[in-house]
């Protein structure tokens, strides 16, 4: 079909791989809040332990990032990457004790540090210049389309056995278990030049020295960004406090999921088209307009409204994002740059979704949503400003 134009075997095998691994995740993901919280956990454990775990993943990133360019190899960050993830969804079914907890993210996390960069470093090395954003666009639809799949397999479940957490975290091991598999199918193409076999972990983020200017621009302002755009179990929280069901929750997340699932594509089409930095700001826009609502709102269907907006931003900056910053460094440098600047956006999430759990505890769920979207704003100004000096 024309629309898959450049959607090559190994790009459909590493979004297959996504899929499944997505829908393991995204069987859980919803529902962990309910699930701490109906253990005991308050918000701000919940906040802490979010933002552990992407900073797990964030160092991981960075670090295998850096260590995949310069050993000139992908395929086995991946394979192990995904095998971590997998391996961890059925560790929570077995302990409710919080370290326990904290063991199976870590481990989940750090498979997604171990596989990131390598994975679209494959993914860039796939694509051409004409069609980088439709790549990772592709990807990031596949992948979206098993967080769309997981929830509903989760809220049938749900449905079925209320509060069952346990049985549901040994169902996800499933899918888990089927993207592992598709790893094995996956061959590296040979566009990297071999060179260090191992680099010592100080260096995890020494590739910032090294990177060209405009990249560090960019990353600065996607940073900002970063340090207010907290996880989205507080739009969950949010949801949850103004007294909707789980199963109404779910269904929430699962719309949202399903529109970005549906627009990454064809946001990627489009970046490829009109220029990255016009689609990654006009989702800044639509991020502002989902953070404000849900300051103010308790409304069921204006919470979908907003969802929808939420869904358009994601779609709009999660691809495009990495496909922008592939173009501004060597192809070499590939997975230290887009792993320096997602372990750095990682790091970032503890503390967002630190502070966050912080704001809501004292302030309220109002201070949050109106800091990140205020924040935001600024940033969109600023990186509006990046575009038009590189012109």
């Amino acid at each position: 079909m024309k629309m898959f134009k450049g959607i090559t075997r190994t790009i459909w095998f590493i979004s297959l791989v996504s899929l499944f691994t997505d829908m393991a995740s995204e069987m859980l993901y919803p529902v962990m809040p309910l699930y701490l919280k109906s253990i005991g956990y308050s918000v701000l454990v919940i906040g802490i332990l979010e933002g552990f775990a992407e900073a797990v993943a964030g160092l991981g990133k960075s670090y295998f990032g850096r260590l995949s360019d310069v050993s000139g190899k992908r395929l086995p960050f991946v394979q192990l990457g995904y095998l971590f993830s997998a391996v961890s969804k059925p560790m929570l079914a077995f302990s409710t004790q919080l370290w326990w907890i904290f063991v199976a993210r870590f481990t989940d996390r750090a498979g997604k540090g171990l596989r990131t960069a390598p994975r679209d470093a494959m993914l860039n090395a796939e694509a051409t210049a004409a069609n980088k954003a439709t790549v990772f666009g592709f990807h990031r639809s596949m992948d979206t389309l098993g967080a769309v799949l997981g929830p509903l397999l989760a809220l049938g479940f749900l449905y079925l056995y209320p509060g069952n957490y346990q049985r549901l975290f040994l169902i996800a091991a499933i899918p888990g278990i089927v993207a592992v598999l598709f790893t094995l199918l996956l061959k590296e193409k040979k566009t990297v030049t071999a060179g260090k076999k191992a680099i010592p972990f100080h260096q995890t983020f020494s590739y910032w020295k090294q990177s060209p200017q405009q990249y560090r621009k960019l990353v600065i302002g996607l940073l900002l960004f970063a340090l207010f755009n907290s996880s989205d179990v507080f739009l969950l929280l949010k949801m949850k406090e103004a007294g909707l069901q789980d199963t109404v929750l779910i269904g929430v997340y699962i719309f949202y999921n399903l529109v970005y699932a549906l627009f990454a594509f064809p946001a990627g089409k489009l970046a490829d088209r009109v220029g990255m930095q016009k689609v990654f700001l006009a989702g800044l826009f639509f991020f502002i307009l989902t953070y404000m609502g849900f300051a103010f709102v308790n409304n069921t269907w204006l919470f979908i409204l907003f969802f929808t907006c939420y869904g358009m931003y994601a779609a709009a900056t999660e691809s495009v994002a990495k496909a922008w910053i592939s173009t501004l460094v060597p192809v070499n440098e590939n997975a230290s740059a887009i792993g320096l600047f997602t372990g750095f956006q990682s790091i970032a999430a503890l503390l967002a979704s630190s502070l966050a759990g912080f704001l809501w505890f004292r302030f309220g769920a109002v201070a949050v949503f109106s800091a990140a979207a205020a924040v935001t704003a600024f940033v969109l100004l600023w990186l509006w400003k990046q575009a038009g000096t590189q012109k």
